[in-house]
């Protein structure tokens, strides 16, 4: 019975997905519809980054590839926001650039339209941060626009939820982590947790490393639970060196000392094809849609255009 609740869920969120977005933020809109004579178009896949070629292959290039597949007309770009990783790779002597770097090799290029597609996990600092850096490129070109992170809306979390639960645990409980902020934005987490819980998913929580919900959180909800045996999960797009240091070095010993049976489901979110497919499905909502500015939306409701 629960394999069949487990598709029946699935399957529904699968038929959601598309309609992730749509509400009073976002208006029909076709950025490549719009294109003019001597227009040119590109799509730039944003990344946190990582120093681990082995699960960058997996993950960021693996994406890359799927979003070209996705817009087979439109020129591919990509660009890293971390700077210590990139810092770091340039020892190495790789090069990425960081979004205002790539844009402004776009414009150079001659492209007038971008979608912008990033592989953040929350509406956090990192977006906080590129949009703020797409803000300072915006009159370069006639338009850009910028995809949201995988969870924005409650239906973003729905078909999260039904990606990951496919590699939980069979037996005892599923611990996702993530990698958390020091900002009000932490509270995504928490709400990914409730709502497992409201799915009927009992033996799933969510920890992070930087942020809430805690490790202890965490753990006492696994107290509360009665199993002694756990599968730690990173819920972060890359596993680099918080899924290898932290989650399975760190959290696991400290979970072992407490008397737990401990594994590892050593994959970033990058390498779930579902997970994947909702990245892509953002690119695609945010081609034929425009966000609506809230200054512009609370002009309106001043003149009662309502």
């Amino acid at each position: 019975m629960m394999r069949k609740h487990l598709l029946s869920f699935f399957l529904l969120v699968i038929s959601l997905v598309c309609r992730a977005h749509d509400g009073e933020n976002f208006v029909a809109s076709d950025l490549f519809a719009s294109l003019q004579p001597g227009d040119k178009a590109a799509l730039l896949m944003v990344h946190f980054g990582t120093t681990h070629d082995d699960t960058r292959a997996l993950t960021i290039d693996a994406i890359n590839q799927k979003a070209k597949e996705a817009f087979k007309d439109v020129e591919l770009r990509e660009a890293w926001t971390s700077r210590i990783v990139m810092r770091r790779l340039k020892a190495r002597g790789v090069e990425k650039l960081n979004p205002i770097e790539a844009l402004e090799k776009l414009k150079t290029d001659g492209y007038t339209h971008v979608l912008i597609q990033s592989t953040n996990i929350i509406e956090g600092i990192e977006m906080e941060s590129l949009r703020k850096d797409v803000a300072t490129m915006k009159s370069s070109f006639k338009e850009i626009r910028i995809g949201n992170p995988l969870l924005y809306t409650p239906e973003d979390y729905e078909a999260v939820i039904a990606a990951i639960i496919k590699n939980g645990a069979k037996e005892g409980a599923t611990l996702l982590v993530g990698h958390g902020t020091y900002t009000p934005a932490t509270a995504q987490y928490a709400m990914l947790d409730y709502m497992l819980k409201e799915k009927g998913f009992k033996d799933y929580s969510v920890g992070t490393i930087e942020g809430y919900p805690t490790f202890d959180t965490m753990v006492a909800q696994v107290k509360a639970n009665g199993t002694k045996k756990v599968l730690l999960m990173p819920f972060m797009f890359v596993a680099g060196d918080h899924a290898k240091n932290d989650i399975a070095g760190d959290w696991k010993e400290e979970l072992e000392k407490k008397g737990y049976e401990v594994s590892v489901f050593m994959e970033g979110l990058g390498q779930n094809p579902d997970i994947q497919k909702i990245f892509i499905e953002h690119a695609r909502f945010m081609a034929k849609h425009k966000m609506i500015d809230i200054v512009d939306k609370k002009k309106a409701y001043a003149v009662e255009k309502d």
